[in-house]
Formats: C-alpha cells, structure tokens, sequence
C-alpha cells in the first residue's frame, strides 16, 4: 500500500516527468510535436517546481511555454530569410558573437536570480537553482534556434540538476533529469550528422 499512496501523492510529478521524457525523444529526432509535448510538461513543473519551493526552476517553466511557442513557430516557419521565401531551419554551430551574447545574458540572469532568491525566497539551494535556471534558459533558447552546442548545455544542466532534486527528495524528477543527461549524449551524436 506504501507505494499506491506514493504513486496517488506524487501522480501529476509522474505525469510531468513521463511527458519529460516524450519531449527529449522527439527533440532529439528534430520532431516539431516536442513543442506541444513541452508545452504540456512546463505547466506540469510549474506546479511541482512552485510545491517544492524551487522559484527559479517555476519560472523557468514559464519561460518555456513562451519559448516553446517561439520555437514552434519558427521550426514550422523556417529560417525566413527576405525575399527568397521560407527557408526550412537547421541545425547550426555557435557563432563566436551569438556565444560571447549568450555568455553574458547567463551571467547577468544568474547574478540577477542569486540576489532574488537568496534575499527575497525561501528557496533551500538559491544559487543552484539559479545556475540551473539561468543555463537552461540559454539552452532553450539555442534549441529553438537549432544550434548544436546546445546539448552541452543540457549536459551540465541534467547534472546538477539531478543532484540538487536528489537532495530535496523529487526522486521522479531525479530519474527524469537523469534519463535528460543519458539522451543529451545521444543527442548531441544524433545532431552531429544534421550538420
């Protein structure tokens, strides 16, 4: 019975972290319909992450309904370029300037959500939720414009962020970060070939 009451108190985490792992196959396959998929998940974690007291990682979530919105849009719209139509979008390297640009927006948002959350929360880990959030939101970003360094980002994000969501006992979100971390390698080999 121990687990049935488990599996009913921590059902719509589950939920989350099933969609979780929809998401990642179907970015990993370049799939347009991990767009919809994430945006169902993001407003699963949204709840879980705001229970669980993590601020940065809730808001993230919201974030990601936005950008997930963007994302879909421009992979259905393509790279758009003027006057010769709609071109599809590809999978791209990091721009040395597009990196040095989104090296210093992680920077300012970490900062920026340290100060926030270490001043004005009660959040348990404020600087590791801030690293994971600020990292993902750059990642995200690279995502929806397909850039292939992305998935390093991942890498480093589903590391720590198993970890600290081991500490605080989200032990579906653990197996899901963890299952995140194992399919970031796949997908960085996987993208490597749409270059």
């Amino acid at each position: 019975m121990t687990v049935y009451y488990w599996l009913s108190d921590n059902w719509i985490e589950i939920f989350g972290a099933v969609t979780g792992i929809i998401y990642v196959f179907l970015e990993i396959r370049q799939n347009i319909w991990l767009w919809p998929v994430g945006i169902v998940t993001s407003a699963v974690y949204i709840l879980v992450f705001f229970t669980n007291k993590f601020y940065a990682d809730m808001g993230l979530q919201a974030y990601y309904l936005v950008i997930s919105v963007l994302g879909w849009y421009w992979w259905v719209k393509g790279a758009g370029r003027r006057g010769r139509g709609d071109v599809k979008l590809k999978v791209s390297h990091l721009k040395l300037r597009t990196g040095l640009i989104l090296t210093g927006i992680f920077v300012l948002l970490y900062f920026l959500m340290w100060f926030i959350l270490s001043r004005l929360t009660d959040s348990p880990v404020p600087e590791w939720d801030s690293f994971i959030t600020s990292l993902s939101i750059v990642a995200t970003w690279m995502l929806a414009r397909k850039i292939y360094e992305h998935w390093f980002l991942w890498i480093a994000v589903n590391s720590v962020a198993s970890l600290i969501f081991f500490t605080r006992g989200l032990y579906p979100t653990v197996i899901l970060y963890m299952v995140y971390l194992v399919m970031s390698f796949a997908g960085l080999r996987v993208w490597k070939r749409s270059l």
